[in-house]
């Protein structure tokens, strides 16, 4: 399995669909499928039928998941690629466009 390039935590940019241009944070990761969640983004309504949980029901908003090809990681406001590199024995991932260290 490929290591992941972009995890839980980190700030992303849209790359294309409806929310193209939008940035967020990666709520959740799902590397088997190869997707993520991202806060505020990809936002669809369910509707929801009368549960002991929610007496109500009705509309709920939820965040679906988005192709992992779909989102990039962001530095400085920009989409940059992201590789990776041994330093200090020790591999981390690199932004492409800047040279900055993304893992702390």
């Amino acid at each position: 399995m490929a290591a992941a390039k972009i995890k839980k935590g980190d700030q992303v940019i849209v790359l294309s669909g409806k929310d193209k241009g939008k940035t967020g944070t990666v709520t959740q990761s799902m590397p088997k499928d190869g997707k993520v969640i991202v806060g505020g983004i990809n936002v669809a309504t369910r509707h929801r039928k009368p549960s002991q949980v929610e007496p109500q029901g009705g509309l709920v908003k939820v965040e679906a998941p988005l192709h992992v090809s779909k989102v990039a990681h962001v530095v400085d406001g920009k989409p940059t690629r992201v590789r990776f590199e041994v330093q200090d024995g020790k591999k981390v991932r690199v932004a492409v466009k800047t040279g900055s260290k993304i893992d702390g």
